[in-house]
């Protein structure tokens, strides 16, 4: 097990992969080809053995290769097994996909770069991302935020700006322009103008309305670190969706990360319990109930 304290950790995958099923599939597939060689091998060597001689007039009337097919039981036989379980397969793989957006990267209105903010500069995720400590969603920040730095920083070094264009296609100083009219800053006067306008920003992370899942409970409590989650946010220069998001993700990691009971008299009673209960001196989140259904659907 991964325990919460130490972060960042990613969590194991279980069960068969796709690729190992497909593999089989084809493995299955190939023997069967190879063993229907052999069968029509033996059975000409068993007709010669016989004394049957098959006529060149004979061998020029060969039945076409479909007719030989279709009249050909076992060979259907295998060919449509073969067929259904292939579309089983890519069927179920394309549904499981459905409402996974692992890897979404949507252009922002206004570029930010975690690479630089979060990474670079070393701005805490929780510094712009503040209601992650008190509240279920992480929410977007207010522009005002963003200028609490860049009242004063209204471009960068020319050698991030330089970066930036051969690297990224970015003008990272056209960017902070966006963000003065946004808010409505008057760059040269040093004040607001009070015309500003909404961004309308694009967003990446999107649970399904009937899954639950409080960012507080997690960040606070629990003390994961971001980038369990969100991946090496901090490396990214767009942001985009690191993990899949799926339940089966969540479960995983629910079976395989240690509660953190350091400093939280809340669990305290009930580890003592359950640690009896289990012959364990650490608890999962699983133990703890967090695979009960009620836990993410109600």
């Amino acid at each position: 097990a991964t325990d919460v304290a130490g972060g960042g950790g990613a969590v194991a995958s279980t069960g068969l992969s796709n690729e190992i099923v497909l593999g089989a599939l084809v493995t299955v597939f190939a023997l069967l080809v190879v063993m229907l060689f052999l069968v029509n091998k033996t059975l000409r060597r068993i007709a010669e053995a016989n004394g049957v001689v098959y006529e060149k007039e004979q061998a020029e009337k060969r039945t076409p290769i479909w007719k030989a097919f279709a009249q050909n039981q076992f060979l259907v036989l295998v060919t449509a097994i073969f067929l259904l379980l292939g579309s089983a397969y890519f069927a179920y793989g394309w549904m499981m996909q459905v409402g996974v957006d692992q890897g979404y990267e949507p252009i922002q209105p206004i570029h930010y770069s975690h690479r630089i903010h979060a990474g670079e500069n070393k701005i805490e995720c929780k510094y712009c991302h503040s209601s992650a400590r008190v509240s279920k969603h992480s929410g977007i920040p207010s522009l005002n935020v963003c200028m609490n730095c860049h009242k004063s920083i209204y471009q960068v070094a020319d050698e991030t700006l330089a970066e930036g264009k051969q690297e990224y296609g970015v003008d990272y100083n056209n960017e902070i322009k966006k963000l003065y009219a946004a808010v409505g800053w008057d760059e040269e006067n040093q004040r607001y103008t009070g015309d500003s306008q909404p961004v309308e920003w694009i967003r990446i992370h999107n649970l399904p309305d009937f899954a639950y899942f409080n960012h507080s409970q997690h960040v606070s409590v629990a003390g994961i670190e971001c980038q369990q989650c969100h991946g090496p946010v901090e490396e990214m220069e767009i942001m985009y969706q690191y993990s899949s998001l799926t339940m089966g993700w969540c479960i995983n990691c629910h079976r395989e990360t240690n509660i953190k009971i350091e400093g939280n008299e809340y669990y305290e009673k009930i580890h003592a319990e359950l640690s009896k209960k289990y012959g364990v001196n650490q608890l999962t989140a699983a133990q703890m109930g967090g695979l009960e259904c009620g836990k993410c659907h109600y």
